[in-house]
């Protein structure tokens, strides 16, 4: 990536290169928290008998909440844990589109801003819609 910094304009092949990093970084980041969140919470409840699921119990707000998982996660709670790494995996194409931006904003690409920006609304507007209250 130094490369990318030391010329003067960006081109498609640094934008190409900055978003295939946030993707990896993002995937490997959220892969590895539901990894050490699986493990652990099998080593903790693997040998817990079989719950009943006849009857439908809805989660609480530690796991639907963005402030629920992240204060559980940071309490070692291990489901918290798990979600957030489903949530960092969500979050990884949503930074991705930002990056985008940020890779066609330097670049002065008018209409790829214009598109990036419209997807970017999509998905904002998209999230807003199922946040609960």
């Amino acid at each position: 990536m130094k490369q990318v910094f030391s010329k003067n304009y960006w081109d498609d092949k640094d934008i190409s290169l900055l978003v295939g990093q946030i993707l990896r970084i993002g995937v490997i980041l959220a892969s590895s928290i539901l990894m050490i969140g699986g493990i652990w919470y099998l080593i903790v409840h693997g040998q817990d008998a079989v719950p009943n699921y006849s009857d439908f119990i809805g989660e609480g707000k530690s796991n639907t909440t963005i402030t629920g998982i992240i204060v559980g996660a940071f309490n070692q709670n291990i489901p918290q844990i798990i979600q957030l790494g489903v949530l960092l995996l969500i979050c990884t194409p949503i930074v991705r589109v930002i990056g985008s931006l940020f890779g066609f904003v330097i670049e002065k690409d008018k209409l790829y801003i214009i598109i990036t920006l419209i997807v970017l609304t999509v998905i904002i507007g998209s999230i807003l819609s199922g946040v609960k209250g």
